[in-house]
């Protein structure tokens, strides 16, 4: 039972991590410049929203369309921790 929640459906082969796609590669260079460069004011600002948005399309995107049920899991639990957050 425990197999199948980490095995895509179609292929049978373990998919628990795998390459960023277009939104995680969005919220992942946001966050990086977020850290390298440190911007304020109106950048600093956009920066942040291109990286939330990043993350809650790309955990919307796996709650939708996971290629295992872990990585749907994964996408539901990242987007409530980040609605939790974002309320705090």
């Amino acid at each position: 039972m425990t197999g199948r929640f980490f095995k895509d459906p179609d292929t049978g082969r373990i998919a628990v991590v795998q390459l960023p796609n277009t939104a995680l590669g969005i919220y992942l260079a946001a966050t990086a410049a977020r850290i390298v460069f440190h911007p304020n004011g109106a950048v600093g600002v956009a920066v942040s929203v291109t990286a939330a948005v990043g993350l809650v399309w790309w955990s919307v995107d796996e709650i939708v369309r996971g290629v295992s049920p872990f990585r749907r899991v994964l996408g539901g639990v990242v987007l409530i921790a980040f609605v939790v957050n974002l309320l705090r």
